[in-house]
């Protein structure tokens, strides 16, 4: 049976509290203390109903660091640092913030007052800690590793030798560069990892042999594909991280003379992730068109329905979308024939779920559903929550443009940040999800590595199978058959 979308909006999963504490409300936590006020104007801070709505980079950036007295709430820690690299390289705010320890870490020597000072080492230990689990690949630079062992060197004069401060420090360091190495090694790999091979297809009437593998001769049960499928997606998904998604952000921000210039790369990450859902499409296109036989690429039609809808049933919407964009390519889309044949009710269904219509509300409200199954699962089959990835990307954007970066006053508008914060931390809570079905590797083998037919390919195919039916199919089977006999 289908998922059962659920009405009522799911709260927020707290999964990723690791990073992001208790909530990603940006309210002000009890007991961590406030720098300097409440709501209302606080400085160049303002807050509405306790809730940090917007500042100057200066103001926010000076909220970030902790005083004797103050330490920042840890979902405000997770936004800014997140968010900053709009506006400022993450090697500057590094030093900006090693200007503000050092100026308060003055002050407190000026007092005499070691038990304070040794506090405030230990709050500023704790905030470069939090710093580095969550985004370690801003410490990639030389520039940001030498800043933060500026700042450290500080922070460990006052403590004895062995004592708790230079400790913490260590082994923050320690994880630090096992996290870079681990994902230095990790992108070196996938580099290695090229998208399946572009067939060029079928030369007029040689069509492929009977013999030659297919999808339904590696794995005839659509539940079982559709777990693999999901395997990959989670494998895929998992190497994408919040700075990943706020390049978003940075990347249609072309008006921003103040972004960051060093997030303009495209990661390696959101790029193999946008190409396995085409990839998958075009799989899909690919294992229906060279199907010689009408009754068996009826039989391969209806085998992608059913997996679609098993990936719609695991909470595997990204998959379940990239099947149904394949089915409706233009060359498996005109096999009218074929699709004659077909028992069409379950594929209604799906298309219905992927409706465009008022901004895919259908899907919306499946994806809320299965984020509620995820918040109140017992089992890790449950906590899977996949979403179209295409779509993410549109509502990151679509956040981007409604809000401005800045208020007429000049303050950075972080009301605007903490709702794409909010989205991207439940993007992440998704991510973490670990993969419950065994892995097969016969069929992740086949999914990853099958040849693909161009879009060239599969019209040729498609023609091959069923005739061009009016004129412009016949002008453009014609252009076709021409431009492969010249090739030849």
């Amino acid at each position: 049976m289908f998922l059962e979308p659920q009405e009522t909006m799911p709260q927020t999963s707290v999964v990723f509290s690791s990073i992001l504490g208790p909530s990603c409300s940006g309210q002000v936590q009890p007991g961590m203390g406030e720098r300097g006020g409440g709501v209302g104007s606080s400085g160049d801070l303002v807050f509405q109903d306790g809730r940090l709505i917007s500042g100057s980079l200066e103001a926010l950036m000076e909220h970030l660091v902790p005083t004797v007295d103050y330490y920042p709430d840890r979902t405000y820690i997770f936004t800014f640092l997140l968010s900053s690299r709009v506006f400022i390289p993450p090697h500057d705010l590094l030093a900006r913030v090693g200007q503000i320890c050092l100026e308060q870490r003055q002050q407190l020597e000026a007092g005499s007052d070691k038990a304070r000072l040794k506090s405030f080492s230990a709050k500023i230990v704790q905030l470069l800690k939090e710093w580095t689990e969550a985004f370690p690949y801003d410490f990639q630079d030389e520039k940001a590793m030498a800043e933060l062992k500026a700042i450290t060197h500080r922070v460990t004069q006052c403590d004895e030798e062995n004592g708790t401060v230079k400790k913490a420090i260590a082994q923050m360091t320690q994880s630090l560069l096992l996290s870079l190495a681990a994902r230095s090694q990790l992108q070196e790999l996938r580099e290695k990892l090229r998208s399946p091979a572009m067939d060029k297809g079928p030369i007029l009437k040689a069509k492929p042999p009977a013999a030659q593998k297919d999808i339904l001769g590696v794995c005839c049960d659509p539940l079982v594909l559709a777990q693999q499928l999901t395997h990959i997606e989670l494998e895929r998904v998992s190497s994408i991280h919040p700075e990943d998604l706020m390049q978003i952000v940075s990347h249609m921000d072309s008006r921003d003379k103040h972004r960051c210039r060093g997030d303009l790369i495209k990661t390696y990450s959101l790029e193999a992730y946008d190409n396995w859902f085409n990839c998958l499409s075009m799989l899909v296109a690919t294992e229906v068109c060279r199907v010689v036989k009408k009754k068996h690429r009826t039989r391969m039609l209806e085998f992608f329905i059913d997996v679609a809808r098993e990936c719609f049933n695991i909470g595997n919407f990204n998959s379940m979308m990239a099947i149904i964009s394949g089915m409706n390519l233009s060359p498996v889309a005109r096999l009218k024939k074929t699709w004659s044949k077909v028992k069409t009710a379950k594929f209604d269904v799906l298309e219905h779920h992927m409706d465009p219509s008022s901004n895919f509300c259908n899907y919306r409200t499946a994806l809320q559903g299965a984020t509620q199954r995820s918040q109140m699962a017992n089992s890790s089959r449950e906590k899977i929550v996949i979403p179209v990835f295409n779509l993410f990307v549109k509502d990151i954007y679509f956040l981007h443009k409604i809000h401005t970066n800045h208020l007429p006053n000049g303050h950075i508008n972080f009301k605007k940040f903490w709702d794409i914060s909010r989205q991207i931390h439940e993007f992440m809570t998704w991510t973490q999800v670990e993969c419950p079905f065994e892995k097969d590797k016969k069929i992740q083998s086949y999914l990853l590595t099958a040849p693909i037919y161009s879009e060239e390919a599969l019209f040729i195919a498609s023609f091959e199978s069923e005739g061009p039916e009016n004129h412009m199919e016949k002008d453009s089977w014609k252009t076709l058959r021409t431009t492969l006999l010249n090739r030849a």
